[in-house]
C-alpha cells in the first residue's frame, strides 16, 4: 500500500504513521517540515505548503498514491486545492474532520452516531463540514473514493490532556499542588478523549478498506466519562481532585477567549458511538485506558519542559477565591 499523509508529524498522525507502518505500508508525508518528528527511517517527507495551491498540484503532478490522508484542511479553499490535486491520482482519499461538525444538541440516547444533523455552532466545525460536503462531491464524481472520520477529544504523548476550561489547563499543576480547580456545572457532563495511537488505528485500518468507501465514521473510543470521572482518573498525577463546580456561564464571562473551549465545546455533553467504525474496521479496537494514557502524557509533558504552571494566574485565583467566598465547598473527586 503506498500511503501519502498530508500533515504526518501532528498528534494523531504519529498514531497513523505507527499503524501503516506496521501494515508494511510504503509511507510519504508532505508538510513544510517545520516540527520535530519521530517518523521511521523508512518514511519518506516532501517539503511543501499545502496552502500554495498551484505548487502542490505541480508537485505532486506525476505521483500516484493508493491512498492520501489528509490531516490539515479545515477550510473550504484548501479542500478544493486537494480534490484539484488527487483527483484520479488516488484510489481512496481519507479526510480528518471532527466531532464538532454535529453542534451541541444531544440525542435522546445521550450517544452521538453518524446519523445525527450535523449543526455546527463554532467556525472550527462549519468550516470542517464545508469540506466535508466538497470531499463527498468528489466521491460521487468518482475523483476518487473518500471516507470521513471524525475524532473527538484526542491526546498522547507530543500533545496535551485538556480539561473542562481549557485546551492549555493550569488544572494538573494546581492539582499537584493540592489547590482546588474549577468545573462546569456539576460536573456530570459527559466527555469522551481517546489516545493518539487508538485514532491513529482507525485511519491507518480504513485505509484500502473498501467498506469504508463513501462513509463517515466517528473516531472515539467507547469510555464515556463524567468530568468527575474525567478528573479522578487523571489522579495519574498522584493525588485527589478538588472540583468547585460553577455555572459555565459564570465562568466563560470571566474571559471569553481563555475559556473558549468551554463556550463553544465542554460545557456540553462530548459523547460518541463509534459502533460503526469498529464494524466496518475490526482492527479498530481502543486499546489504552484514560488513566494509563493521561499518565504517559503528562510524564511527557513534563519531559518536553511544556508543563504548565498556576503560580501567577491571578484571574484564575481571583475566580477560585470568589467561588469559595459565595459559600461552594471543594468536592474531592
Amino acid at each position: 500500500m503506498k500511503a501519502l499523509v498530508i500533515g504526518g508529524t501532528g498528534l494523531i498522525s504519529t498514531g497513523i504513521i505507527k499503524h501503516l507502518h506496521a501494515r508494511g505500508a510504503d509511507i510519504t508525508v508532505f508538510n513544510r517540515a517545520q516540527r520535530p518528528s519521530n517518523l521511521p527511517g523508512d518514511v519518506k517527507t516532501i517539503v511543501g505548503d499545502r496552502n500554495d495551491f498551484p505548487a502542490l498540484k505541480k508537485q505532486f503532478a506525476g505521483q500516484t498514491f493508493d491512498v492520501v490522508i489528509d490531516m490539515i484542511t479545515f477550510r473550504k479553499e484548501q479542500a478544493e486545492s486537494a480534490v484539484e490535486t488527487f483527483a484520479g491520482r488516488c484510489q481512496q482519499f481519507i479526510f480528518c474532520s471532527t466531532v464538532c461538525t454535529y453542534g451541541v444538541k444531544t440525542p435522546g440516547k445521550v450517544l452521538v452516531d453518524e446519523t445525527w444533523p450535523q449543526e455546527p455552532i463554532s467556525d472550527y466545525g462549519k468550516n470542517k463540514l464545508v469540506c466535508e460536503k466538497i470531499f463527498l462531491e468528489a466521491h460521487a464524481k468518482k475523483s476518487f473514493a473518500v471516507t470521513i472520520l471524525r475524532p473527538s477529544s484526542t491526546y498522547g504523548p507530543g500533545g496535551r490532556v485538556i480539561d473542562n476550561l481549557e485546551y492549555a489547563p493550569v488544572a494538573w499543576d494546581r492539582i499537584v499542588n493540592g489547590q482546588p480547580v474549577l468545573c462546569s456545572g456539576d460536573g456530570m457532563g459527559l466527555w469522551v478523549s481517546t489516545h493518539r495511537d487508538d485514532v491513529g488505528k482507525l485511519f491507518a485500518y480504513a485505509a484500502m478498506n473498501p467498506k469504508t468507501y463513501g462513509q463517515a465514521y466517528n473516531a472515539t473510543r467507547d469510555e464515556t466519562l463524567t468530568w468527575r470521572n474525567f478528573y479522578h482518573q487523571a489522579a495519574a498525577l498522584g493525588t485527589t481532585a478538588k472540583l468547585v463546580f460553577m455555572p459555565a456561564g459564570w465562568i466563560i464571562k470571566h474571559d471569553a477567549n481563555r475559556f473558549g473551549l468551554l463556550q463553544e465545546i465542554t460545557q456540553y455533553h462530548g459523547a460518541y458511538d463509534a459502533g460503526k467504525a469498529k464494524r466496518d474496521v475490526p482492527e479498530f479496537k481502543c486499546e489504552m485506558g484514560f488513566e494509563q494514557g493521561a499518565g504517559e502524557t503528562f510524564a511527557d509533558i513534563r519531559r518536553r519542559n511544556a508543563w504548565k504552571a498556576s503560580q501567577n494566574d491571578a484571574v484564575y485565583e481571583l475566580m477560585i477565591s470568589k467561588a469559595l467566598a459565595a459559600g461552594v465547598e471543594p468536592v474531592a473527586v
